[in-house]
């Protein structure tokens, strides 16, 4: 399906003005922020959901099917102005109901005797009181791929076989494979999504070891609109370098050095010292003796 990039929401349709709650307002005032991009889709047709609905044996959340709807997937970048050259920095990105895919064994683990995602099932791992059960890799949970988070691990749409209904929650699932909890809805995940920014890393700031370092610097020039996570808290404000954004993305403007003239010259008031004592080694070395 075709995508058409618009550059800002300034004169397009109402309904994409809408679906990014305003940001891009906000981001095109903020300091060093620049080409603010969002890849235009047309809205998904019913039957491909029904299709989605039938492989799979499973009821698409009225909030998604919603979504889709309206667009099938959703993808915005915007950038940061460095040296003035644009460096991608912000990723909002839900994918299409044609890359919807469940998440399963990668191919490259099927030889014989090969570890299985399986295998890392950890079963002392249980639900308790502030988290709902995590997802299992094997036949107990269907897995369905959100957001890749440009490598950084997975957002996905997780259904419980063993519920009545099949209910689906979102679920983060990092780099070393750990499952962390973010919404019980689509709905309040794409608020998250829309109020961090599509910020690099913003997913782990819902775990127990948070963002990186670097991922904290842009955290603390771009905070998240109306969040309060655990990284902002002023706590951890003693490891992280205040950054002034007028400052940052400021034009740099090399001084051009002084032309040196012969030799270093002298400071103020030792001329004269240095001109008397330049005269008596003279005549100390043409053999005049020096009264004293």
């Amino acid at each position: 399906m075709e995508e058409k990039v618009l550059p800002s929401l300034g004169n397009t349709k109402p309904h994409l003005e809408k679906l990014t709650l305003g940001i891009t307002r906000i981001l095109e005032s903020s300091p060093g922020v620049t080409k603010v991009k969002i890849m235009e889709k047309e809205p998904a047709e019913r039957h491909m959901i029904a299709s989605w609905e039938l492989k799979n044996d499973c009821a698409m959340p009225e909030d998604l099917k919603n979504f889709y709807l309206m667009t099938n997937g959703f993808h915005m970048v915007w950038s940061v102005k460095l040296d003035d050259q644009p460096v991608p920095l912000g990723c909002l990105m839900i994918n299409s109901i044609g890359h919807l895919t469940q998440l399963t064994q990668s191919a490259v683990y099927t030889l014989p005797n090969s570890p299985t995602l399986e295998d890392l099932e950890d079963e002392e791992d249980e639900a308790n009181e502030d988290q709902p059960e995590k997802p299992h890799f094997d036949s107990r949970s269907l897995i369905f791929e959100l957001d890749s988070c440009n490598g950084n691990g997975k957002v996905c749409l997780v259904y419980r076989k063993t519920s009545p209904a099949k209910e689906s929650k979102i679920w983060f699932l990092d780099r070393a494979l750990y499952w962390h909890f973010l919404t019980d809805s689509f709905t309040a995940y794409y608020r998250l999504l829309i109020t961090h920014l599509g910020l690099p890393q913003w997913q782990y700031a819902f775990t127990n070891y948070g963002v990186s370092p670097q991922a904290k610097q842009w955290f603390n020039m771009y905070k998240p609109i109306t969040c309060n996570t655990p990284v902002l808290t002023e706590e951890t404000d003693y490891f992280i370098n205040k950054l002034d954004p007028s400052k940052v993305f400021k034009n740099k403007t090399k001084a051009s050095a002084p032309t040196k003239r012969g030799g270093t010259p002298n400071p103020p008031g030792s001329q004269k010292g240095s001109s008397s004592s330049s005269s008596t080694k003279s005549s100390s070395a043409s053999g005049n003796p020096v009264r004293k």
